[in-house]
């Protein structure tokens, strides 16, 4: 049976020099062993020192010399023939395209805030490109592009994470072979070597995370250093980062969350220091309300600015934004000749005024359930069936042609007839499509058929131009529509209709009266009458911060609109699941021997390493917490704080950037895990380092040189798919490990 002296079992990471450490048993007596204090000899003289060896200046260098190799071979296997293969390879047709457009200064839309295609612009302006090509996938790129020199821009994002990391590492405390190991488990990672060579904004949002995560630890490394230059730096940095990545892709917003948390810790932790002066206190709070939320905030705004700033010309993307918005665009069609005032008998197109919303549409489609009418929907692109006449009620005096125009005024009531179709804008007591709880509208009847249900009143809600409510205006004029008979309101949210529908919104009569309901907001766009003269309601200015807001509203309801179709098979989306187990990977072009083919694989120590580290984690916590509960105290304050740091953060870096992509309905693809992957890999380094920090250097060394080895062997043997496949794709077959790895036909 163990003594009462019997030290507390020891296990890997804790300070085995540390013999004061003892399991806690009642009624007995802590042995307290004091070190021993060196006996100097007086007498004994100063040996002569010795010139340094090689590996003494190196070890002395270290800290400089590791960087800059890593650097400069993080851009060799990044840059590498890179302009091996000469077509629009994946998404470059898209975030290439987007490059065109602001260099052709037209306005376009995308989900994505527009930092990192702002700098695909900028890459193409300084190759020299003019915007003219435009960006069709497969299509091989003309001389005049030089699109080497616009993959080496966005390969210069990719490249820099590997300094990054190394930096990162060492400022969470791991010894350097763990470091090293880290840096190179990024700088072997196949699947970031590949994403990195190609027009894609994936390197960008890696460089974002990364150095949000570098700054970050670095702050949290000045936490003794409060209100100094170097902790006011960091914070402004850490906030710099933030207002990039999230500028970027609003994928930036995970990362913002793991700062948001270490931050509400932070200052729960100050908050709880008694001594700490209320205005000290204070001083932090405003620190970091500044640094890191209104700083990003700016950045993320001045990103709008200079979007906004740059397209000034009438683009494919005019639709998504307000109609006065769209007026002020060079070349636009949006109230360009268009008479100010409204009058019956005026064909127009009606915008939805709503965050998002699009022009009043129908179409000779029928809604396969309820009335079997007509489709009335919201669709954000310009066609001939966006075009609407207005129209006297039913008793009032009919339209003629020849009389003088009748000015339409606030209250007045309408009939608005297709221009196609001809038939009468309806509502009636039967349920909408998808939105059961509101009415369904349909088109219904022509100018002489049809009934009181086909009447619509007129509410103004504002006017941009004047508080004269006697006249519609062009643009300036925001209305409501009332159904006369049932009292609901014209309505269309951000529900988008099935296949049957085109997937086009949802236009319903809400029952609700709620004048502040914007989505129950219209006004005219664009408007003819041969009768009326023309105006210039272009003249108005739409505020800023309305098209910022009216743009992200956008953004962010058309990506929640990427769902799967279950009427088509995309072969390149995969599951959550598949992401962690290296399960699946992705062709990048097509697949004929003669082009130069790219397959988006990860390395499979990384992932699985990194995986299981995951798992590793859990267990080590919980075997910690288990034997506190039972009366060990073998972790120093310092050793929890490294666990907590340098372990627990990365993990909970990888589930802020994971579980959302489990959770949304959205369509999703492997390069959607390459940010949680970057967290997974510090995890791992946290793990290697701690377990073995305290083996012997036979031990330490070994085992991580099998490490580095594995790490940079699976990178060199999965080489070719990423600096590209040339020849028949069966040669390759060596590689596919498993079915679902279609990196050949074999």
């Amino acid at each position: 049976m163990a003594s009462g002296n019997d030290r507390a079992a020891v296990v890997s990471g804790a300070d085995v020099a540390d013999a004061a450490r003892r399991r806690n048993i009642p009624g007995t007596p802590q042995q307290v062993v004091l070190p021993q204090q060196p006996q100097a000899d007086e007498k004994k003289k100063a040996a002569p020192k010795k010139a340094p060896s090689v590996l003494d200046v190196l070890d002395q260098w270290e800290w400089l010399i590791a960087p800059i190799v890593f650097t400069a071979l993080a851009f060799f296997t990044r840059l590498y023939k890179i302009g091996l293969s000469p077509i629009v390879t994946w998404d470059e047709a898209h975030f290439g395209k987007f490059g065109s457009h602001y260099l052709k200064r037209e306005f376009y839309f995308d989900v994505h805030p527009p930092a990192g295609k702002l700098l695909v612009g900028l890459s193409g302006y300084l190759a020299g490109y003019n915007g003219s090509f435009e960006f069709k996938s497969g299509e091989t790129y003309p001389p005049e592009i030089n699109y080497t020199f616009m993959r080496q821009f966005n390969a210069f994002w990719g490249a820099v994470c590997v300094p990054m990391a190394y930096w990162t590492a060492k400022e969470l405390n791991l010894r350097r072979a763990a470091v090293w190991l880290v840096t190179l488990m990024v700088l072997c990672e196949n699947s970031y070597t590949t994403i990195s060579r190609f027009i894609l904004l994936d390197s960008m949002l890696l460089f974002g995370t990364v150095a949000t995560t570098l700054c970050w630890a670095k702050f949290h490394n000045q936490r003794k250093n409060s209100f100094e230059p170097e902790w006011f730096f960091w914070l402004f940095m850490t906030g710099l980062s933030i207002g990039f990545v999230t500028s970027v892709k609003l994928v930036g917003l995970f990362v913002t969350a793991l700062v948001g948390l270490y931050t509400i810790e932070d200052l729960w932790n100050k908050f709880g220091d008694t001594k700490m002066p209320v205005t000290v206190l204070a001083a932090h709070f405003v620190s970091r309300v500044v640094g890191l939320i209104i700083l990003p905030f700016l950045v993320y705004l001045l990103s709008f600015a200079i979007h906004f700033a740059v397209l000034t010309n009438s683009g494919p993307g005019d639709a998504q934004m307000s109609s006065l918005f769209q007026a002020n665009l060079r070349g636009t069609e949006v109230g360009r000749d268009s008479p100010l005032e409204i009058a019956y008998g005026s064909q127009a197109t009606i915008k939805n005024m709503g965050y998002g919303g699009g022009l009043l549409h129908s179409h000779v489609q029928t809604y396969p359930e309820g009335s079997s009418q007509q489709q009335v929907t919201c669709y954000h692109h310009k066609d001939s069936n966006n075009n609407w006449f207005f129209y006297p009620n039913r008793r009032d005096t009919p339209y003629d042609p020849a009389a003088e125009p009748r000015f339409i005024a606030d209250g007045e009531v309408i009939r608005l007839l297709h221009s196609q179709t001809g038939r009468n804008l309806h509502s009636h007591q039967i349920a909408a499509p998808i939105t059961k709880s509101q009415w369904e509208v349909s088109c219904y009847g022509n100018v002489t058929v049809g009934d009181d249900k086909d009447h619509w009143k007129i509410e103004v809600v504002s006017d941009a131009a004047s508080r004269d409510r006697s006249k519609i205006r062009t643009l300036t004029t925001g209305f409501r529509l009332k159904h006369e008979s049932q009292g609901c309101y014209l309505r269309a949210g951000n529900v988008n209709l099935p296949q049957w529908g085109f997937k086009q919104i949802e236009v319903t009569c809400t029952k609700e009266n709620n004048p502040r309901d914007t989505y129950t907001h219209w006004n005219i766009e664009s408007h003819v009458n041969e009768k009326l003269p023309p105006g210039d309601p272009g003249q108005y200015k739409s505020p800023f911060l309305k098209d910022f807001i009216h743009l992200n509203v956008a953004m962010m309801t058309s990506n929640n609109a990427l769902v799967p179709d279950p009427d088509k098979q995309d072969d390149l989306a995969s599951q959550w699941w598949q992401w962690p187990i290296l399960n699946v990977g992705l062709r990048m072009c097509g697949w004929d021997d003669k082009i130069v083919k790219y397959f988006l694989l990860g390395n499979p120590l990384v992932y699985w390493g990194s995986t299981a580290g995951l798992g590793v984690f859990a267990v080590l916590v919980a075997w910690y917490t288990i034997r506190w509960q039972r009366g060990y105290r073998e972790l120093s304050q310092s050793e929890i704080d490294q666990i907590h740091y340098a372990g627990l953060y990365p993990v909970v870096g990888w589930f802020l950037h994971y579980l959302p992509f489990a959770i949304m309905a959205r369509v999703t693809y492997v390069h959607h895990y390459y940010p949680a992957l970057y967290f997974a890999i510090l995890t791992f380094g946290f793990l290697a380092d701690w377990f073995l920090r305290n083996r012997k250097a036979a031990v330490q060394l070994g085992a991580y040189a099998v490490l580095d080895a594995a790490v940079i062997g699976l990178y060199v043997y999965f080489m070719p798919i990423c600096w590209g496949m040339v020849g028949p794709n069966k040669q390759y077959s060596y590689m596919k490990w498993f079915d679902s790895w279609r990196m050949s036909d074999a």
